[in-house]
């Protein structure tokens, strides 16, 4: 494709809005519209930057070869259909949507049609994650912390599919095990949603992994821990740090030997959508396609279930014995 490629986004709010400012400074992206049902809100963020807004996406369905979705999470399916239908290549902010059953729908839709479904995970798009994931190997303990003030947006979610579900995707692709059993807590402060969640995750190469999301706190925090053999891997995702110390020797006695990455700061969101936008153009796989975001909706359910068991009967367990729990739960 030698031609600028035309990408509208659909759904242009808090998110969508960074969606349509980074793709329209893009060099080989034509950003044909901004679509958003919100009286108003198309035109101003079309007038912003410099192209045309529309309330239905059919206005923009002719004239697109890709979209990227922004829309509430209860909408992806029936948003990101009628393009798959097109062969028009979607991308889909996490989660890719709003339970598995519709997950697969979308999946099967792409498949049918062969059209390109990318999930927008875009914590994988850190530079600080891709730097440190090469160097995660075999771990035997993750700890990770996503903290956030209480937020005037998403709260319509549990804070595990909203906050938690990035961290999820991250150990799915950093540990490159299944999911063997799931602990769970969760509790209700300031909405009728869980507003933060601890989940404790064996995975079954005997790996385990601590991880709390809260929009409640007073400090922003985010970061992951990795405890392997000989190394430990620090990733601070706002920071865009990553620290790794190893076993060395000094003076023909063991040391801890290492630091701090030497990493260009970069917006994973940019990252992401130029990560989309090539994909498109070259016919590749994007960096992470409608299955790893359904992996993690999937695991996140999981999380919720086992979580929700804990106010029934004071235990939030789940396990997995023969890879299948129930009908929508295949093996992680």
């Amino acid at each position: 494709m030698t031609t600028a490629l035309r990408v509208a986004v659909i759904g242009v709010g808090h998110l969508g809005q960074h969606h349509a400012r980074l793709l329209a400074s893009m060099p080989g992206v034509d950003l044909v519209g901004v679509v958003d049902t919100k009286p108003g809100r198309a035109a101003e963020i079309a007038t912003k930057y410099g192209t045309r807004g529309f309330v239905s996406t059919e206005e923009v369905l002719p004239s697109v070869d890709a979209v990227s979705v922004a829309v509430p999470t209860v909408s992806h399916l029936e948003v990101a259909r009628p393009f798959l239908e097109r062969r028009i290549a979607v991308l889909v902010e996490k989660p890719i949507a709003a339970n598995l059953g519709e997950a697969d729908e979308l999946l099967a839709c792409a498949e049918a049609h062969g059209a390109l479904l990318a999930a927008g995970h875009t914590e994988r798009f850190n530079p600080a994650v891709a730097a440190a994931l090469p160097l995660v190997s075999r771990p035997r303990f993750i700890e990770v912390h996503r903290l956030g003030t209480f937020p005037d947006r998403s709260l319509d979610i549990d804070v595990i599919f909203d906050l938690m579900i990035h961290d999820l995707d991250m150990l799915l692709a950093a540990v490159g095990s299944e999911v063997e059993e799931v602990e769970a807590v969760g509790v209700h402060v300031l909405t009728p949603r869980t507003d933060i969640a601890n989940a404790r995750l064996r995975f079954t190469d005997g790996c385990i992994a601590n991880v709390t999301a809260s929009r409640i706190s007073r400090d922003r925090v985010r970061k992951a821990r990795f405890f392997q053999h000989d190394s430990y891997v620090s990733i601070d995702y706002a920071a865009q740090e990553v620290e790794v110390y190893r076993l060395g020797h000094a003076n023909g006695r063991p040391a801890i030997q290492g630091g701090r990455l030497d990493i260009a700061s970069e917006e994973p969101l940019q990252r992401e959508l130029a990560d989309f936008i090539d994909a498109v153009r070259t016919g590749r796989p994007p960096g992470v396609d409608g299955r790893a975001g359904r992996r993690a909706l999937a695991l996140a359910t999981r999380v919720a279930e086992a979580m929700e068991s804990t106010r029934d009967t004071g235990v939030g367990h789940e396990r997995v014995t023969d890879g299948r729990r129930h009908e929508g739960h295949e093996k992680l």
